[in-house]
C-alpha cells in the first residue's frame, strides 16, 4: 500500500464498502473520527493520549477491527504557504507507520484551519462546548479532516466513485 496526497488516487484503491478512520496527530494526542461503512456520515470518536508507538498501534488495532476500517486519513498540517514544516513531516512519518502496521491505504489530508473550524462550530453551537476549557478537541479536528477528505473524493471526476452512490 501507499501514502497518497491525491484524494482521487486514494479513492481508487478503496473497496466499495468499509469505513475510513481519520487521525489528527499531535505529540501528545491522537484525535480519531470515523465514517460509517457507506462513507456518508462522519462521527468524532475519541481523543487518545499518546504512549509508546506499540501501545498506540494496539489501541488503533481495536478501533480498526471494530469499525471495519479500509483506509486511513491523516491530518497533514501544511504551512499556510503550502510547504511542509516539522509538523507535516511528523504526520507523514506517522502515516508511514500506519501503512506499515496495517497495510491499508493512507491519505494525507491538508488540515490547515481545522482547529479554527472546530472553534467556530463550538461558538456557533454546532458542536457542544467542552465541559473544561482545556478539554481536548482533537477528535473534532479529525472529523473536520475526514469531512474535507470525503468532500474532495466526492468531487473527483472518476466514474468509479459512483459505485458508492445508490442508484
Amino acid at each position: 500500500m501507499k501514502i497518497f496526497t491525491d484524494p482521487e488516487q486514494f479513492a481508487l484503491l478503496l473497496p466499495a464498502w468499509g469505513s475510513l478512520l481519520a487521525v489528527d496527530v499531535s505529540k501528545r494526542r491522537l484525535g480519531l473520527a470515523g465514517t460509517d461503512p457507506g462513507r456518508r456520515l462522519v462521527t468524532p470518536l475519541t481523543t487518545l493520549c499518546r504512549g509508546r508507538w506499540e501501545a498506540d498501534m494496539e489501541r488503533l488495532k481495536l478501533v480498526v477491527r471494530r469499525r471495519e476500517v479500509v483506509g486511513f486519513v491523516v491530518g497533514w498540517p501544511l504551512n499556510m504557504d503550502g510547504g511542509e514544516g516539522v509538523q507535516a513531516e511528523r504526520a507523514r512519518a506517522f502515516a508511514t507507520g500506519l501503512k506499515e502496521a496495517f497495510g491499508l491505504p493512507v491519505l494525507l489530508q491538508d488540515e490547515r484551519l481545522t482547529t479554527f473550524a472546530v472553534e467556530e462550530a463550538i461558538r456557533e453551537g454546532r458542536l457542544p462546548k467542552p465541559k473544561r476549557r482545556s478539554a481536548p478537541l482533537d477528535h473534532y479536528a479529525a472529523a473536520v479532516i475526514l469531512e474535507d477528505a470525503l468532500r474532495a473524493m466526492a468531487d473527483c471526476p472518476d466514474p468509479q466513485m459512483d459505485r458508492r452512490r445508490p442508484a
